[in-house]
Protein backbone atom coordinates (compact mmCIF):
# COMPACT_ATOMS: atom_id res chain seq x y z
CA UNK A 1 0.00 0.00 0.00
CA UNK A 2 1.10 3.57 -0.70
CA UNK A 3 0.23 6.48 1.57
CA UNK A 4 -0.14 10.11 0.51
CA UNK A 5 -0.68 12.59 3.35
CA UNK A 6 -2.66 10.02 5.28
CA UNK A 7 -4.67 8.75 2.29
CA UNK A 8 -4.03 5.11 1.45
CA UNK A 9 -3.97 3.87 -2.14
CA UNK A 10 -2.99 0.42 -3.34
CA UNK A 11 0.23 0.23 -5.37
CA UNK A 12 -1.63 -1.30 -8.34
CA UNK A 13 -4.24 1.45 -8.36
CA UNK A 14 -1.62 4.15 -7.90
CA UNK A 15 0.20 2.88 -10.98
CA UNK A 16 -2.97 2.94 -13.13
CA UNK A 17 -4.69 6.06 -11.80
CA UNK A 18 -6.21 8.10 -14.64
CA UNK A 19 -5.82 11.81 -15.19
CA UNK A 20 -8.93 13.97 -14.90
CA UNK A 21 -9.69 16.91 -17.20
CA UNK A 22 -12.87 18.68 -16.11
CA UNK A 23 -14.17 21.22 -18.66
CA UNK A 24 -17.07 23.44 -17.65
CA UNK A 25 -18.86 26.13 -19.68
CA UNK A 26 -20.44 29.14 -17.95
CA UNK A 27 -24.17 29.44 -18.84
CA UNK A 28 -24.40 26.86 -21.67
CA UNK A 29 -27.82 25.31 -22.24
CA UNK A 30 -28.05 21.52 -22.58
CA UNK A 31 -29.88 21.56 -25.91
CA UNK A 32 -27.26 23.62 -27.75
CA UNK A 33 -24.88 20.90 -28.92
CA UNK A 34 -24.80 18.81 -32.04
CA UNK A 35 -24.85 15.64 -29.94
CA UNK A 36 -28.28 16.69 -28.63
CA UNK A 37 -29.61 17.52 -32.10
CA UNK A 38 -28.74 21.20 -32.47
CA UNK A 39 -28.09 22.28 -36.06
CA UNK A 40 -27.50 26.00 -35.51
CA UNK A 41 -24.98 25.80 -32.63
CA UNK A 42 -21.94 23.89 -33.87
CA UNK A 43 -20.03 21.91 -31.22
CA UNK A 44 -17.80 19.42 -33.09
CA UNK A 45 -15.41 18.89 -30.17
CA UNK A 46 -18.09 18.26 -27.55
CA UNK A 47 -19.67 15.93 -30.09
CA UNK A 48 -16.36 14.09 -30.44
CA UNK A 49 -16.18 13.51 -26.69
CA UNK A 50 -19.73 12.12 -26.79
CA UNK A 51 -19.02 9.99 -29.87
CA UNK A 52 -15.82 8.50 -28.44
CA UNK A 53 -17.28 8.12 -24.97
CA UNK A 54 -20.70 8.47 -23.38
CA UNK A 55 -23.43 11.11 -23.72
CA UNK A 56 -25.73 11.70 -20.75
CA UNK A 57 -29.31 12.63 -21.61
CA UNK A 58 -30.42 13.62 -18.09
CA UNK A 59 -27.68 15.58 -16.32
CA UNK A 60 -28.65 18.26 -13.79
CA UNK A 61 -27.15 20.95 -11.62
CA UNK A 62 -28.17 21.08 -7.97
CA UNK A 63 -28.81 24.83 -8.14
CA UNK A 64 -28.98 26.85 -11.41
CA UNK A 65 -26.49 29.61 -10.56
CA UNK A 66 -22.69 29.73 -10.81
CA UNK A 67 -21.48 29.75 -7.20
CA UNK A 68 -23.80 27.14 -5.66
CA UNK A 69 -23.45 24.76 -8.60
CA UNK A 70 -19.67 24.94 -8.51
CA UNK A 71 -19.63 24.44 -4.74
CA UNK A 72 -21.68 21.29 -5.27
CA UNK A 73 -19.23 20.04 -7.90
CA UNK A 74 -16.26 20.58 -5.62
CA UNK A 75 -17.72 19.10 -2.44
CA UNK A 76 -20.07 16.39 -3.71
CA UNK A 77 -22.99 17.82 -1.70
CA UNK A 78 -26.27 19.45 -2.64
CA UNK A 79 -26.18 23.22 -2.27
CA UNK A 80 -28.62 23.30 0.69
CA UNK A 81 -26.14 21.02 2.51
CA UNK A 82 -23.37 23.63 2.16
CA UNK A 83 -24.37 26.43 4.55
CA UNK A 84 -23.25 29.79 3.07
CA UNK A 85 -22.29 28.19 -0.26
CA UNK A 86 -25.98 27.78 -1.09
CA UNK A 87 -25.99 31.47 -2.03
CA UNK A 88 -24.74 33.00 -5.23
CA UNK A 89 -21.86 35.41 -4.65
CA UNK A 90 -21.50 34.49 -1.00
CA UNK A 91 -18.89 32.92 1.25
CA UNK A 92 -17.25 29.56 0.70
CA UNK A 93 -17.67 28.04 4.17
CA UNK A 94 -15.05 26.38 6.29
CA UNK A 95 -15.27 22.73 7.19
CA UNK A 96 -15.88 21.26 3.73
CA UNK A 97 -13.28 19.31 1.78
CA UNK A 98 -13.00 19.81 -2.00
CA UNK A 99 -11.95 17.06 -4.36
CA UNK A 100 -8.90 18.90 -5.82
CA UNK A 101 -7.39 19.06 -2.32
CA UNK A 102 -8.15 15.39 -1.66
CA UNK A 103 -6.61 14.32 -4.95
CA UNK A 104 -3.59 16.56 -4.43
CA UNK A 105 -2.95 14.96 -1.05
CA UNK A 106 -3.21 11.57 -2.77
CA UNK A 107 -0.40 12.42 -5.20
CA UNK A 108 -2.21 14.21 -8.03
CA UNK A 109 -0.99 17.46 -9.58
CA UNK A 110 -3.92 19.89 -9.70
CA UNK A 111 -4.57 23.09 -11.59
CA UNK A 112 -7.16 25.55 -12.87
CA UNK A 113 -7.55 27.92 -15.77
CA UNK A 114 -10.42 30.34 -16.17
CA UNK A 115 -13.41 30.34 -13.86
CA UNK A 116 -13.29 27.97 -10.90
CA UNK A 117 -15.54 28.43 -7.89
CA UNK A 118 -17.17 31.84 -7.90
CA UNK A 119 -18.17 34.54 -7.82
CA UNK A 120 -17.72 34.92 -4.08
CA UNK A 121 -15.22 34.98 -1.23
CA UNK A 122 -13.22 31.82 -0.45
CA UNK A 123 -10.68 33.57 1.80
CA UNK A 124 -12.60 35.09 4.72
CA UNK A 125 -14.26 32.04 6.23
CA UNK A 126 -12.58 29.07 4.51
CA UNK A 127 -9.18 30.79 4.84
CA UNK A 128 -8.08 29.57 1.42
CA UNK A 129 -5.15 31.15 -0.39
CA UNK A 130 -6.21 29.78 -3.78
CA UNK A 131 -9.48 29.05 -5.53
CA UNK A 132 -11.09 25.81 -4.26
CA UNK A 133 -10.80 24.46 -7.83
CA UNK A 134 -6.99 24.63 -7.66
CA UNK A 135 -4.00 26.87 -8.36
CA UNK A 136 -4.51 29.15 -11.36
CA UNK A 137 -2.74 28.94 -14.72
CA UNK A 138 -3.96 32.06 -16.51
CA UNK A 139 -0.84 33.66 -17.97
CA UNK A 140 -1.66 33.20 -21.67
CA UNK A 141 -4.19 35.37 -23.51
CA UNK A 142 -5.47 35.65 -27.06
CA UNK A 143 -7.57 37.87 -29.34
CA UNK A 144 -11.25 36.83 -29.34
CA UNK A 145 -13.43 37.07 -32.44
CA UNK A 146 -16.02 39.23 -30.67
CA UNK A 147 -16.10 41.78 -27.87
CA UNK A 148 -17.27 40.29 -24.61
CA UNK A 149 -15.44 37.01 -25.09
CA UNK A 150 -12.83 36.48 -22.40
CA UNK A 151 -9.20 36.74 -23.53
CA UNK A 152 -8.04 33.66 -21.61
CA UNK A 153 -6.22 31.23 -23.87
CA UNK A 154 -7.45 28.12 -22.09
CA UNK A 155 -5.51 25.83 -24.42
CA UNK A 156 -2.10 27.42 -23.88
CA UNK A 157 -2.70 27.66 -20.15
CA UNK A 158 -3.48 23.94 -20.06
CA UNK A 159 -0.23 23.34 -21.96
CA UNK A 160 1.65 25.41 -19.38
CA UNK A 161 0.17 23.22 -16.64
CA UNK A 162 1.14 20.03 -18.46
CA UNK A 163 4.71 21.25 -18.94
CA UNK A 164 5.27 21.95 -15.25
CA UNK A 165 3.78 18.75 -13.83
CA UNK A 166 6.10 16.13 -12.42
CA UNK A 167 6.77 13.18 -14.71
CA UNK A 168 4.74 10.11 -13.86
CA UNK A 169 2.25 11.90 -11.60
CA UNK A 170 -1.43 11.83 -12.50
CA UNK A 171 -3.15 15.20 -12.82
CA UNK A 172 -6.55 16.74 -12.23
CA UNK A 173 -7.20 19.96 -14.14
CA UNK A 174 -10.23 22.28 -14.13
CA UNK A 175 -10.75 24.20 -17.39
CA UNK A 176 -13.41 26.81 -16.66
CA UNK A 177 -14.68 28.72 -19.68
CA UNK A 178 -16.11 32.19 -19.10
CA UNK A 179 -18.27 31.65 -22.17
CA UNK A 180 -21.12 31.97 -23.03
CA UNK A 181 -21.69 34.24 -20.00
CA UNK A 182 -22.86 37.72 -20.98
CA UNK A 183 -22.22 40.36 -22.18
CA UNK A 184 -22.19 39.76 -25.93
CA UNK A 185 -21.11 41.96 -28.81
CA UNK A 186 -24.43 42.97 -30.39
CA UNK A 187 -25.02 41.30 -33.77
CA UNK A 188 -21.76 39.36 -33.55
CA UNK A 189 -23.64 36.19 -34.49
CA UNK A 190 -24.77 37.56 -37.84
CA UNK A 191 -21.41 39.24 -38.43
CA UNK A 192 -19.68 35.90 -37.97
CA UNK A 193 -22.00 33.94 -40.24
CA UNK A 194 -25.09 32.95 -38.26
CA UNK A 195 -28.38 33.13 -40.17
CA UNK A 196 -31.34 34.17 -38.05
CA UNK A 197 -33.85 31.81 -39.78
CA UNK A 198 -31.67 28.87 -38.64
CA UNK A 199 -32.00 29.75 -34.95
CA UNK A 200 -34.40 27.69 -32.82
CA UNK A 201 -36.42 29.81 -30.38
CA UNK A 202 -37.79 27.99 -27.28
CA UNK A 203 -41.48 28.19 -26.45
CA UNK A 204 -40.91 30.42 -23.39
CA UNK A 205 -39.49 33.27 -25.51
CA UNK A 206 -41.16 35.31 -28.28
CA UNK A 207 -40.02 34.44 -31.79
CA UNK A 208 -38.70 37.81 -32.95
CA UNK A 209 -35.62 39.08 -34.77
CA UNK A 210 -34.32 40.54 -31.50
CA UNK A 211 -34.49 37.19 -29.70
CA UNK A 212 -33.04 35.31 -32.67
CA UNK A 213 -30.16 37.79 -32.87
CA UNK A 214 -29.49 37.48 -29.15
CA UNK A 215 -29.43 33.69 -29.42
CA UNK A 216 -27.08 33.91 -32.41
CA UNK A 217 -24.67 36.07 -30.39
CA UNK A 218 -24.83 33.47 -27.62
CA UNK A 219 -24.09 30.68 -30.12
CA UNK A 220 -20.84 32.36 -31.20
CA UNK A 221 -19.55 32.23 -27.64
CA UNK A 222 -20.50 28.55 -27.24
CA UNK A 223 -18.62 27.72 -30.43
CA UNK A 224 -15.58 29.76 -29.38
CA UNK A 225 -15.31 27.78 -26.16
CA UNK A 226 -15.96 24.45 -27.90
CA UNK A 227 -12.83 24.99 -30.01
CA UNK A 228 -10.73 24.85 -26.83
CA UNK A 229 -12.05 21.37 -26.11
CA UNK A 230 -10.41 20.33 -29.37
CA UNK A 231 -7.17 22.04 -28.42
CA UNK A 232 -7.15 20.30 -25.03
CA UNK A 233 -7.71 16.90 -26.67
CA UNK A 234 -4.88 17.62 -29.10
CA UNK A 235 -2.56 18.52 -26.22
CA UNK A 236 -3.40 15.26 -24.46
CA UNK A 237 -2.75 13.30 -27.65
CA UNK A 238 0.57 15.06 -28.17
CA UNK A 239 1.86 14.09 -24.73
CA UNK A 240 0.48 10.56 -24.90
CA UNK A 241 -2.08 11.05 -22.12
CA UNK A 242 -5.43 11.09 -23.96
CA UNK A 243 -6.31 7.45 -23.47
CA UNK A 244 -5.50 7.59 -19.75
CA UNK A 245 -7.53 10.74 -19.09
CA UNK A 246 -11.16 10.96 -18.05
CA UNK A 247 -12.43 14.01 -19.95
CA UNK A 248 -15.66 15.54 -18.65
CA UNK A 249 -17.46 18.36 -20.49
CA UNK A 250 -20.49 20.08 -18.98
CA UNK A 251 -21.98 23.43 -17.90
CA UNK A 252 -23.07 24.95 -14.59
CA UNK A 253 -26.68 25.71 -15.62
CA UNK A 254 -28.82 26.85 -18.53
CA UNK A 255 -28.34 29.73 -20.95
CA UNK A 256 -28.39 33.37 -19.71
CA UNK A 257 -31.89 34.18 -20.94
CA UNK A 258 -35.16 34.94 -19.16
CA UNK A 259 -36.98 31.88 -17.76
CA UNK A 260 -33.73 29.90 -17.73
CA UNK A 261 -30.61 30.98 -15.83
CA UNK A 262 -31.18 31.11 -12.07
CA UNK A 263 -34.68 29.64 -12.37
CA UNK A 264 -36.16 26.28 -11.39
CA UNK A 265 -37.46 25.53 -14.84
CA UNK A 266 -36.71 22.54 -17.05
CA UNK A 267 -34.01 24.24 -19.14
CA UNK A 268 -32.60 26.14 -16.16
CA UNK A 269 -31.10 23.17 -14.35
CA UNK A 270 -30.63 20.56 -17.10
CA UNK A 271 -27.06 20.30 -18.37
CA UNK A 272 -25.08 19.03 -21.34
CA UNK A 273 -22.71 16.26 -20.25
CA UNK A 274 -20.34 13.97 -22.12
CA UNK A 275 -17.37 11.94 -20.89
CA UNK A 276 -14.49 10.20 -22.65
CA UNK A 277 -12.04 7.79 -20.99
CA UNK A 278 -10.10 5.75 -23.54
CA UNK A 279 -10.84 2.03 -23.39
CA UNK A 280 -12.55 2.35 -20.00
CA UNK A 281 -15.69 3.68 -21.73
CA UNK A 282 -17.31 1.84 -24.62
CA UNK A 283 -17.69 4.55 -27.29
CA UNK A 284 -20.98 5.79 -28.66
CA UNK A 285 -23.08 5.07 -25.59
CA UNK A 286 -26.06 7.18 -24.50
CA UNK A 287 -27.11 6.98 -20.85
CA UNK A 288 -30.58 7.96 -19.65
CA UNK A 289 -29.94 7.75 -15.87
CA UNK A 290 -30.37 11.01 -13.93
CA UNK A 291 -26.99 12.52 -13.05
CA UNK A 292 -26.30 15.38 -10.61
CA UNK A 293 -23.13 17.45 -10.52
CA UNK A 294 -22.59 16.29 -6.92
CA UNK A 295 -21.85 12.86 -8.44
CA UNK A 296 -18.59 14.06 -10.02
CA UNK A 297 -16.49 14.27 -6.83
CA UNK A 298 -17.19 10.69 -5.65
CA UNK A 299 -16.49 9.48 -9.20
CA UNK A 300 -13.07 11.12 -9.25
CA UNK A 301 -12.17 9.72 -5.84
CA UNK A 302 -13.23 6.20 -6.79
CA UNK A 303 -11.29 6.04 -10.05
CA UNK A 304 -8.26 7.47 -8.21
CA UNK A 305 -8.47 4.53 -5.80
CA UNK A 306 -9.58 6.55 -2.77
CA UNK A 307 -12.19 5.51 -0.25
CA UNK A 308 -15.53 7.35 -0.29
CA UNK A 309 -15.36 10.57 1.73
CA UNK A 310 -17.97 10.74 4.54
CA UNK A 311 -18.88 14.32 3.62
CA UNK A 312 -20.04 13.39 0.12
CA UNK A 313 -23.74 12.76 -0.55
CA UNK A 314 -23.44 12.23 -4.31
CA UNK A 315 -23.13 8.79 -5.94
CA UNK A 316 -20.14 7.71 -8.01
CA UNK A 317 -20.68 7.31 -11.74
CA UNK A 318 -17.89 4.78 -12.17
CA UNK A 319 -20.26 1.84 -12.75
CA UNK A 320 -22.22 3.82 -15.34
CA UNK A 321 -19.00 4.76 -17.12
CA UNK A 322 -17.66 1.21 -17.26
CA UNK A 323 -20.95 -0.41 -18.25
CA UNK A 324 -21.18 -1.54 -21.91
CA UNK A 325 -24.89 -0.69 -21.99
CA UNK A 326 -26.88 2.33 -23.11
CA UNK A 327 -30.24 3.53 -21.82
CA UNK A 328 -31.32 3.10 -18.21
CA UNK A 329 -28.52 1.27 -16.40
CA UNK A 330 -29.00 1.86 -12.65
CA UNK A 331 -32.48 3.35 -13.02
CA UNK A 332 -31.54 6.63 -11.36
CA UNK A 333 -34.84 8.25 -12.21
CA UNK A 334 -35.51 11.14 -9.81
CA UNK A 335 -33.67 14.38 -9.18
CA UNK A 336 -33.82 17.05 -6.47
CA UNK A 337 -32.92 20.64 -7.33
CA UNK A 338 -33.42 23.93 -5.53
CA UNK A 339 -32.31 27.47 -4.82
CA UNK A 340 -32.23 30.06 -2.08
CA UNK A 341 -30.87 33.59 -2.61
CA UNK A 342 -29.18 34.37 -5.87
CA UNK A 343 -28.82 38.04 -6.76
CA UNK A 344 -30.12 40.91 -4.66
CA UNK A 345 -33.25 42.87 -5.46
CA UNK A 346 -35.88 42.28 -2.75
CA UNK A 347 -36.49 44.08 0.56
CA UNK A 348 -34.08 42.98 3.30
CA UNK A 349 -32.06 41.00 0.74
CA UNK A 350 -34.61 38.20 0.83
CA UNK A 351 -34.12 35.16 -1.36
CA UNK A 352 -36.63 33.18 -3.37
CA UNK A 353 -36.50 29.66 -1.94
CA UNK A 354 -37.58 26.84 -4.24
CA UNK A 355 -37.26 23.06 -4.17
CA UNK A 356 -38.22 20.72 -6.97
CA UNK A 357 -38.36 17.05 -7.88
CA UNK A 358 -38.07 15.76 -11.42
CA UNK A 359 -38.93 12.24 -12.56
CA UNK A 360 -38.98 10.65 -16.00
CA UNK A 361 -42.36 12.20 -16.76
CA UNK A 362 -42.97 15.14 -14.41
CA UNK A 363 -41.40 18.18 -12.83
CA UNK A 364 -42.88 19.31 -9.50
CA UNK A 365 -41.83 22.70 -8.09
CA UNK A 366 -42.65 24.23 -4.71
CA UNK A 367 -42.17 27.97 -4.17
CA UNK A 368 -41.91 28.57 -0.42
CA UNK A 369 -42.60 32.33 -0.64
CA UNK A 370 -44.86 32.93 -3.66
CA UNK A 371 -45.64 36.40 -2.29
CA UNK A 372 -42.13 37.49 -3.34
CA UNK A 373 -41.06 38.38 -6.86
CA UNK A 374 -39.23 35.30 -8.18
CA UNK A 375 -36.57 37.13 -10.22
CA UNK A 376 -36.26 40.16 -7.95
CA UNK A 377 -38.56 43.15 -7.64
CA UNK A 378 -39.60 45.05 -10.79
CA UNK A 379 -38.24 48.34 -9.41
CA UNK A 380 -34.78 46.77 -9.06
CA UNK A 381 -34.98 45.48 -12.65
CA UNK A 382 -35.40 41.77 -11.93
CA UNK A 383 -31.83 41.30 -10.72
CA UNK A 384 -31.74 37.50 -11.08
CA UNK A 385 -31.97 37.83 -14.86
CA UNK A 386 -28.92 39.06 -16.76
CA UNK A 387 -29.25 42.30 -18.79
CA UNK A 388 -29.90 41.47 -22.44
CA UNK A 389 -31.83 42.57 -25.53
CA UNK A 390 -34.25 39.70 -24.86
CA UNK A 391 -34.90 40.89 -21.31
CA UNK A 392 -35.55 44.45 -22.48
CA UNK A 393 -37.91 43.16 -25.16
CA UNK A 394 -39.99 41.20 -22.64
CA UNK A 395 -40.21 44.26 -20.37
CA UNK A 396 -41.41 46.32 -23.33
CA UNK A 397 -43.90 43.76 -24.64
CA UNK A 398 -45.45 42.78 -21.32
CA UNK A 399 -48.13 40.14 -21.55
CA UNK A 400 -47.62 36.37 -21.68
CA UNK A 401 -43.84 36.14 -22.00
CA UNK A 402 -43.27 38.88 -19.43
CA UNK A 403 -45.49 37.12 -16.89
CA UNK A 404 -43.92 33.76 -17.66
CA UNK A 405 -40.40 35.03 -16.88
CA UNK A 406 -40.94 37.75 -14.28
CA UNK A 407 -44.43 37.44 -12.81
CA UNK A 408 -45.27 36.02 -9.40
CA UNK A 409 -45.77 32.27 -9.25
CA UNK A 410 -48.14 29.86 -7.59
CA UNK A 411 -47.00 27.89 -4.51
CA UNK A 412 -47.02 24.69 -6.58
CA UNK A 413 -46.08 24.06 -10.18
CA UNK A 414 -46.42 20.78 -12.06
CA UNK A 415 -45.27 20.14 -15.61
CA UNK A 416 -45.96 17.06 -17.74
CA UNK A 417 -42.62 16.78 -19.52
CA UNK A 418 -43.94 14.13 -21.90
CA UNK A 419 -46.20 16.72 -23.55
CA UNK A 420 -44.44 19.91 -22.47
CA UNK A 421 -40.68 19.19 -22.39
CA UNK A 422 -39.72 22.85 -21.86
CA UNK A 423 -41.99 23.13 -18.81
CA UNK A 424 -44.25 26.05 -19.72
CA UNK A 425 -47.80 24.81 -18.93
CA UNK A 426 -48.43 24.65 -15.17
CA UNK A 427 -50.87 21.82 -14.39
CA UNK A 428 -50.85 22.23 -10.61
CA UNK A 429 -54.53 23.25 -10.56
CA UNK A 430 -55.67 20.63 -13.04
CA UNK A 431 -57.73 18.11 -11.04
CA UNK A 432 -56.66 15.32 -13.38
CA UNK A 433 -53.12 15.71 -12.06
CA UNK A 434 -54.02 16.12 -8.39
CA UNK A 435 -52.81 12.67 -7.36
CA UNK A 436 -49.49 13.12 -9.18
CA UNK A 437 -48.92 16.48 -7.48
CA UNK A 438 -49.62 15.10 -4.00
CA UNK A 439 -47.39 12.07 -4.57
CA UNK A 440 -44.49 14.15 -5.85
CA UNK A 441 -44.81 16.75 -3.10
CA UNK A 442 -44.68 14.03 -0.43
CA UNK A 443 -41.75 12.28 -2.08
CA UNK A 444 -39.81 15.54 -2.43
CA UNK A 445 -40.25 16.45 1.23
CA UNK A 446 -39.23 12.95 2.32
CA UNK A 447 -36.00 13.22 0.33
CA UNK A 448 -35.27 16.73 1.63
CA UNK A 449 -35.74 15.62 5.23
CA UNK A 450 -33.37 12.71 4.61
CA UNK A 451 -30.82 15.24 3.31
CA UNK A 452 -31.34 17.42 6.40
CA UNK A 453 -32.35 20.41 4.32
CA UNK A 454 -33.04 23.25 6.80
CA UNK A 455 -35.88 24.44 4.56
CA UNK A 456 -37.66 21.09 5.00
CA UNK A 457 -36.84 20.90 8.72
CA UNK A 458 -38.49 24.22 9.57
CA UNK A 459 -35.30 26.28 9.82
CA UNK A 460 -35.38 27.91 6.39
CA UNK A 461 -34.86 31.38 7.87
CA UNK A 462 -31.16 30.53 8.28
CA UNK A 463 -30.63 30.97 4.54
CA UNK A 464 -31.55 34.67 4.61
CA UNK A 465 -28.84 35.35 7.21
CA UNK A 466 -25.97 34.44 4.91
CA UNK A 467 -23.86 37.33 3.65
CA UNK A 468 -23.81 38.54 0.05
CA UNK A 469 -20.27 39.46 -0.98
CA UNK A 470 -20.72 41.50 -4.18
CA UNK A 471 -21.61 45.16 -4.60
CA UNK A 472 -25.09 46.40 -3.77
CA UNK A 473 -26.01 47.92 -7.12
CA UNK A 474 -28.95 45.52 -7.48
CA UNK A 475 -30.08 45.77 -3.85
CA UNK A 476 -33.53 47.00 -2.90
CA UNK A 477 -32.12 49.48 -0.36
CA UNK A 478 -29.91 50.96 -3.11
CA UNK A 479 -33.00 51.57 -5.24
CA UNK A 480 -34.86 53.00 -2.24
CA UNK A 481 -32.03 55.41 -1.48
CA UNK A 482 -31.97 56.56 -5.11
CA UNK A 483 -35.71 57.33 -4.93
CA UNK A 484 -35.24 59.31 -1.74
CA UNK A 485 -32.38 61.28 -3.30
CA UNK A 486 -34.47 61.96 -6.38
CA UNK A 487 -37.29 63.33 -4.23
CA UNK A 488 -34.80 65.43 -2.27
CA UNK A 489 -33.18 66.67 -5.46
CA UNK A 490 -29.76 65.27 -4.58
CA UNK A 491 -29.63 62.34 -7.02
CA UNK A 492 -26.46 62.25 -9.16
CA UNK A 493 -26.79 63.02 -12.86
CA UNK A 494 -25.64 60.69 -15.62
CA UNK A 495 -26.35 57.04 -16.33
CA UNK A 496 -27.20 54.67 -13.50
CA UNK A 497 -25.75 51.20 -12.92
CA UNK A 498 -27.89 49.52 -15.59
CA UNK A 499 -26.99 52.10 -18.23
CA UNK A 500 -23.33 51.85 -17.30
CA UNK A 501 -23.38 48.11 -17.90
CA UNK A 502 -25.02 48.54 -21.30
CA UNK A 503 -22.66 51.31 -22.41
CA UNK A 504 -19.53 49.93 -20.76
CA UNK A 505 -16.40 49.00 -22.65
CA UNK A 506 -14.24 45.92 -22.55
CA UNK A 507 -13.27 46.33 -18.88
CA UNK A 508 -16.91 46.43 -17.78
CA UNK A 509 -17.78 43.48 -20.03
CA UNK A 510 -14.90 41.49 -18.57
CA UNK A 511 -16.08 42.28 -15.04
CA UNK A 512 -19.60 41.16 -15.95
CA UNK A 513 -18.16 37.86 -17.20
CA UNK A 514 -16.94 37.11 -13.69
CA UNK A 515 -20.45 37.18 -12.14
Amino acid sequence: MLSFAGLTVSAAVAEARPNILFIIFDDWGWQHAGAYGSTWVKTPHFDRVAREGVLFKNAFTSNPKCSPCRATILTGRNSWQLKEAVSHNGLFPEGFEVYPDLLERAGYTVGLTGKGWGPGDFKTQAKRTRNPAGPSFDGQVNAPVAAGINRNDYGKNFDAFLQQRAAGKPFCFWMGFHEPHRGYEPNSGVRLGKKLPDVTVPSYLPDTAIVRGDLADYAIEVEWADAFIGKALASLEACGELENTLVIVTSDHGMPFPYVKGQIHADGFRLPLAMRWGKAIKPGRVVEDFINVRDFAPTYLEIAGLAPHPQITGRSLATLLRSPQSGWIENRSEMLVGKERHDLGRPNDQGYPVRALQTKDFLYVHNFHPDRWPVGNPETDFGNCDPSPTKELLKTLGGHFYELSFGKRQPDELYDLRRDPEGVINLAHDLAYGGTLQTMRARMMTLLVEEKDPRALGNGAIFDTYRYMAGRQKAYDTWLQAQEEKIAGTAPTGPGPAENVKKGGKKKQAAAKEN
